[in-house]
C-alpha cells in the first residue's frame, strides 16, 4: 500500500540544501556563512524558516552559531585531533600514510579524470596556474598551499564524498607535520621543480580525461614524495651519528683505552 505524499517543511528543505553542500565539500569546515538576512535572501526564504533550518544542522553538529555568525563546524576535528595524538610518536605512521595515499590517490585521480565536469576542470586549471606563478616567484608557502589545494580539487572532482572527507582530514594532519615535515621537503634541492612537474602531470591528465595517465601520475608523485622523505630522514640519522662522534670527546678521558 502506497504511503500518502507529505509536504516537506521549508526548514527541512533548507537544512537539506546546506547539508548537501557540506557533504559535497562546497561548504568546508571553518567557513563562515553570510549574514542571516543575506542568506535568507539568497535562498529565497523567510528569516524564521532559515533560523529553523540552521538550528536543525546545529543540532546535528554540522553548524555552530555564535554572536559573530554561523560557521560550518570543524566536525572532522573530533576525529583528527585524537588521531593526531595517537599517531604523532609512532615510527610506522609515515610509511603507512604513503601506502594509504598510494591506494586512495591513484584511484581518486583516475576517477577525477573520468568524472570531472567543466566546473571541476576550470578550478583545477586555475590552481595549476597559481602553482606555476608561485613556483616562478619563489613563494614556497603559496606553492605548498596550491599543492594542498590541487589534491583537494582532485578529490572533489572524483565525486566520491567518502574519499573527499577522509582525505580532507588527512590533509589537515599533514599540515600539522604529523606524517612528515613539509618544510624540510620543500627546502631540499631539486624537490620543488620535481613536485611542480608531478603536479602538472596529474592536473593535465585529469584535464585531458585520461584516467590511466592520471592514476599513474598520482602514483609516481606519491612514490617520489615517500622516497625523498626517507632520504631526508637517513641524512638526519647520519648527521646525528657524526655529531655524537664529536660529542664523544666531552665524555671520554683522553689517552686511555
Amino acid at each position: 500500500m502506497l504511503e500518502p505524499v507529505r509536504p516537506v517543511r521549508l526548514a527541512d528543505a533548507i537544512a537539506e540544501r546546506i547539508q548537501t553542500m557540506i557533504l559535497e565539500g562546497a561548504l568546508k569546515p571553518g567557513e563562515k556563512l553570510i549574514a542571516e538576512r543575506d542568506l535568507a535572501e539568497t535562498l529565497g526564504v523567510s528569516r524564521p524558516s532559515l533560523r529553523e533550518g540552521l538550528a536543525i544542522l546545529e543540532e546535528k553538529g554540522l553548524l555552530t552559531t555564535t554572536r559573530s555568525g554561523t560557521t560550518v563546524a570543524r566536525f572532522l576535528n573530533r576525529l583528527s585531533d585524537p588521531l593526531a595524538e595517537l599517531l604523532a610518536d609512532d615510527e610506522r605512521v609515515s610509511a603507512d600514510y604513503f601506502e594509504y595515499r598510494l591506494a586512495m590517490e591513484s584511484e581518486a585521480t583516475a576517477l577525477a579524470a573520468r568524472r570531472a565536469n567543466d566546473v571541476d576542470r576550470a578550478a583545477i586549471k586555475a590552481c595549476l596556474d597559481r602553482m606555476r606563478a608561485a613556483h616562478a616567484s619563489g613563494e614556497t608557502a603559496a606553492e605548498a598551499d596550491s599543492d594542498v589545494m590541487l589534491h583537494g580539487l582532485i578529490y572533489e572532482a572524483s565525486h566520491n564524498v567518502l574519499m573527499l572527507h577522509i582525505m580532507t582530514m588527512l590533509a589537515e594532519l599533514s599540515r600539522k607535520n604529523i606524517f612528515f615535515n613539509r618544510d624540510q621537503l620543500y627546502r631540499r634541492a631539486g624537490v620543488r621543480d620535481a613536485l611542480l612537474a608531478q603536479h602538472l602531470a596529474i592536473g593535465e591528465a585529469v584535464l585531458k580525461g585520461d584516467p590511466t595517465a592520471a592514476g599513474r601520475a598520482a602514483a609516481d608523485h606519491i612514490h617520489y614524495a615517500q622516497a625523498t622523505i626517507n632520504e631526508i630522514r637517513l641524512d638526519e640519522m647520519r648527521l646525528a651519528a657524526s655529531l655524537r662522534r664529536i660529542d664523544r670527546a666531552d665524555i671520554v678521558h683522553p689517552g686511555r683505552v
